[in-house]
C-alpha cells in the first residue's frame, strides 16, 4: 500500500511524464496557465482518441441495438430550465473565507475554518454550475444560453427524431460522445476534475417494468469494459449512492469508483475511491420534462402491448478525461535497476507504461540500429513507409538502441522493430514487445500481416 507521501509522488510522476511526453500540457502555459485548463498533446490526442473509439465499438458494436448522436454544444436555454439544471438540484453549496476571500465547496471542507489561512467563513450559498454564454451580438437577458452540462440532453431532445428515422423499436441505447462544461468551485487533481471535459453517455430506453433488470445488465457491462482494457479487479468498485446523495433526477445511481492514488478533497484529502463512471435510472424525468416544457408528445407508442408511455432511461455516464487518467494511473510501473539482463544495471529506475495495446498511442516505432550507417537508416524509412498506411507508427534514429527502447516503453508503444545488419542480407527485421521484451525475426514481406496478428489478437 502506498503512503501519503509515496501517492503524491506517483502523481507528480505522472504528470512530469505527461508533460515530458507529449501526453498533457497546461492550456495557455505561456501566459502562465488558465485554471484547470489543459491540453492534449500529439501523445495524448491518440490514446484520448483511442479510449472514446474503444468505447464507440463497445456500444455501437458489440451491444445491441443502440446507434450514436453528436447534438449541438449550444441549445436552447429551455432545455436546462426543463431538465431541472437551473434550480438549486445543479448547485453545489459555496463558502468563502472572509479574511482571505478563496472559495470552497462545503463539502470539501474537513473543518468550518478557511483550510489556506483559518479564517471564519460565510454561510454557504448555493452556486449554480451551469456556465453562461451569450448568443448573437447583443449582451442581453434574451441572448443568454449556456455551455452544456451533461451531453445526454442533446439525446433526449432528439428522441423521436432518433425513433422514427431509424425505425427503433424499445428496447434501444442512442450514444454521444462530446465536451461539457461545469463551472466546478474546486476544480483539481490534474485532469480528474476540471471545468471543461469530455463525456461518453449512453442513454437506453425501455419500459418502466424492464427498468431494473437493465440497470443491472449496464452496471455489470460497464465494468467489465474497464476489466478488459487493463483495469485490476481489486482497484474498481460499484458503489450504490444513498437517495440523499442522488443526482436530482436519478431514481437510482451507482458510481463505478477507481481507487486513485490521489485524496478528494470531499475526504480529507486521503486517497482512495473516486467515481470515474454513473449508471443511472433517470426514470421519466427527462422525457416527460421536456415533454411538458415543449409542448411535444415525446411518448413511446409499443404496439406490442398497445400502451403509450414516457419510456425510462437507463444512462452509463463515463468521463473520457477520467477514463485517460485511470489507465494511464494503472498501466504506469516503476522499475528499480531497470529491466536489462544482460548487462548490468546501472539506471537507478526505468517506466514501463503498459497500457492495453488498443489504447497505446504509437502501437509501433520504427528503429535503425545506428544513424551513421546510411544502408540501415535507408531500410529503416522503408519500412516506416510501408507500414504508416496500416499503424500508428514513430521512427526514432536519436540516441542508443536501447535508450530508444526505454523511450517507447515509457510511451507505451507496444512493438519496437529493429532494422540491423542482418536485415540487410536477409530482408528482414527484429520485433520487440513492450512487456515481455522478447525479440524475434520477421521477414519484412511477411511484416504487415504479422504485425496485424499482433496487434488485432
Amino acid at each position: 500500500m502506498l503512503n501519503k507521501n509515496m501517492e503524491k509522488d506517483l502523481m507528480s510522476k505522472i504528470i512530469s511524464l505527461c508533460r515530458r511526453r507529449g501526453f498533457i500540457f497546461p492550456s495557455s502555459e505561456i501566459y502562465g496557465g488558465f485554471g484547470s485548463g489543459y491540453d492534449f498533446g500529439p501523445l495524448g490526442v491518440e490514446m484520448k482518441n483511442n479510449i472514446k473509439q474503444a468505447w464507440w465499438d463497445e456500444m455501437t458494436k458489440k451491444q445491441e441495438n443502440i446507434v450514436g448522436l453528436d447534438a449541438a454544444i449550444l441549445m436552447s436555454p429551455q432545455v436546462w430550465q426543463a431538465s431541472g439544471h437551473l434550480t438549486a438540484g445543479f448547485a453545489d453549496e459555496l463558502v468563502e473565507c472572509k479574511k482571505c476571500h478563496h472559495r470552497f465547496r462545503k463539502d470539501f471542507l474537513k473543518e468550518n475554518k478557511c483550510p489556506d489561512c483559518g479564517g471564519e467563513l460565510t454561510p454557504p450559498r448555493k452556486f449554480n454550475l451551469m456556465m453562461k454564454t451569450f448568443v448573437g451580438p447583443v449582451e442581453d437577458e434574451v441572448a443568454v444560453t449556456y455551455l452544456r452540462a451533461e451531453t445526454c440532453q442533446g439525446i433526449y431532445l432528439n428522441f423521436l427524431n432518433v425513433l422514427n428515422s431509424m425505425r427503433l423499436k424499445i428496447p434501444f441505447g442512442i450514444a454521444q460522445i462530446g465536451k461539457a462544461f461545469r463551472n466546478e468551485i474546486t476544480p483539481g487533481n490534474f485532469i480528474y476534475r476540471t471545468r471543461e471535459f469530455e463525456q461518453m453517455e449512453m442513454q437506453w430506453f425501455c419500459r418502466p417494468q424492464e427498468a431494473d433488470k437493465f440497470f443491472d445488465y449496464w452496471k455489470t457491462q460497464r465494468i467489465k469494459w474497464y476489466l478488459g482494457l487493463g483495469i485490476k479487479k481489486e482497484n474498481l468498485r460499484a458503489v450504490e449512492v444513498p437517495e440523499k446523495e442522488r443526482s436530482h433526477y436519478a431514481k437510482r445511481q451507482i458510481d463505478i469508483e477507481y481507487k486513485f492514488p490521489f485524496g478528494s478533497p470531499r475526504f480529507g484529502g486521503e486517497a482512495g475511491w473516486q467515481e470515474i463512471e454513473g449508471i443511472h435510472n433517470r426514470g421519466d424525468w427527462d422525457l416527460s420534462n421536456h415533454s411538458k416544457h415543449s409542448g411535444q408528445d415525446l411518448k413511446y407508442f409499443d404496439e406490442e402491448t398497445k400502451e403509450k408511455y414516457f419510456p425510462y432511461i437507463i444512462e452509463t455516464s463515463a468521463g473520457a478525461d477520467r477514463s485517460f487518467l485511470t489507465f494511464l494511473i494503472a498501466a504506469f510501473y516503476e522499475i528499480k535497476g531497470g529491466r536489462t539482463k544482460t548487462t548490468k544495471a546501472v539506471k537507478e529506475e526505468e517506466v514501463v507504461l503498459k497500457l492495453d495495446k488498443r489504447l497505446a498511442p504509437i502501437k509501433i516505432a520504427v528503429l535503425p540500429l545506428v544513424r551513421n550507417k546510411p544502408e540501415l537508416v535507408k531500410k529503416a524509412k522503408e519500412v516506416y513507409q510501408l507500414l504508416k498506411p496500416y499503424f500508428m507508427c514513430q521512427y526514432d534514429e536519436l540516441g542508443s538502441i536501447g535508450r530508444r527502447y526505454r523511450r517507447m516503453d515509457e510511451v507505451g508503444c507496444f512493438l519496437a522493430l529493429t532494422i540491423d545488419f542482418e536485415s540487410l542480407k536477409q530482408d528482414d527485421l527484429t520485433v520487440r514487445e513492450r512487456d515481455t521484451m522478447k525479440q524475434e525475426r520477421v521477414k519484412i514481406k511477411d511484416l504487415v500481416k504479422v504485425l496485424k496478428e499482433k496487434l488485432e489478437n
